[in-house]
């Protein structure tokens, strides 16, 4: 007798140490006015997962949609019983989108994508098997980018270039949104901003092994594109603050002490250039502006290390208050035998 999708994924529990419905996978897609791309998607989608053989869940999160993406959502969730819909009040970005499918979601691997078609629901098996090799974080690359050359690819090219400079995780396509994660590479990740696309950087920051693969990438052929040059910047901000977060969250009086520091150092170097000038030219400190720029420099050295103070402060409190401690273990070894 043929068994149900339930009866199979409550067999596979039962033999398995992962609690009682959880699935292999969560595939989850952040919507924002995608109707005509919805139902093709799913079709794709619906083939790659039978192909995998897998349990898998379905979560699609409608990020304020004005067109009919949610009445086709609906749709959708009536006829697969695999599918889940997230409906957030307003459009709050694709970043607050990706968080709320991370929240939601169940399985032991995580994979997001875009719903615009361009990602290829196929790839998918190739991210798996690249993460059962031993990585923790598979992300995919656009290799062959059907985007236009200056208005995306370039400052796309660019800003990969800077993003792997500054963080050390040499990948060449963080815009990418298909990627594969286990789910413990993302158990202390917190979204803000536009740092969803930065996610393999703090795993890879927290121990986890971040790698990638080339993934097809198909040109839209319904709906229009979300996103501009103004995006670039965002990024660009973004990532100052996640590389201040990263370096110095448990030490902050180490960035504001050394701003203090150079402040006190150009003061006194301004008061005595002030002083010699006044004992060997005879110039009056009323006619030079060294002495105006001693005592503001000194007063900025003066806040840069009180920032820095209160910056501490803060840091114990975030981390005394909730008991969180400042490293990851990944293993534990004999501890159960105690």
């Amino acid at each position: 007798m043929m068994r149900t999708y339930e009866e199979l994924a409550t067999q596979i529990d039962a033999i398995s140490d992962r609690p009682a419905g959880q699935p292999d996978l969560s595939v989850f897609l952040p919507v924002f006015n995608e109707e005509p791309n919805l139902r093709p998607l799913h079709a794709k989608l619906d083939a790659a997962l039978a192909e995998l053989g897998r349990t898998a869940e379905i979560i699609y999160v409608d990020d304020g949609s004005t067109d009919g993406s949610l009445r086709v959502l609906r749709e959708i969730a009536e006829d697969d019983p695999r599918v889940r819909v997230i409906v957030l009040k307003r459009n709050y970005g694709q970043t607050a989108a990706m968080a709320a499918g991370i929240d939601a979601s169940r399985g032991r691997i995580l994979i997001p994508m875009d719903a615009d078609m361009q990602n290829d629901p196929a790839d998918i098996k190739r991210l798996l098997e690249k993460l059962e090799e031993g990585y923790d974080v598979v992300s995919g690359w656009r290799k062959d980018r059907k985007d236009k050359f200056f208005t995306r690819r370039l400052p796309s090219m660019l800003a990969n270039k800077l993003v792997s400079w500054i963080s050390g995780v040499k990948l060449h396509d963080y815009g990418c949104s298909l990627k594969a994660y286990r789910r413990e590479a993302l158990t202390d990740v917190r979204l803000y901003g536009e740092m969803h696309r930065f996610i393999p950087i703090y795993a890879s920051w927290a121990g986890a092994r971040v790698t990638e693969i080339p993934v097809r990438h198909h040109p839209r052929t319904m709906g229009k594109s979300k996103y501009g040059l103004s995006r670039t910047l965002k990024v660009i901000l973004d990532l100052v603050t996640i590389k201040f977060m990263a370096s110095y969250q448990t030490k902050p009086i180490y960035v504001f002490g050394t701003c203090g520091l150079v402040a006190f150092g150009i003061s006194l170097l301004a008061a005595l250039w002030a002083v010699v000038k006044k004992l060997t030219e005879g110039t009056s400190f009323i006619r030079t502006p060294l002495p105006l720029l001693a005592i503001v420099m000194f007063a900025l050295g003066v806040q840069f290390l009180l920032m820095g103070l209160l910056a501490e402060m803060l840091v114990r409190t975030y981390h005394e208050s909730q008991a969180k401690p400042i490293y990851a273990v990944r293993e534990r070894i004999g501890f159960e035998r105690r």
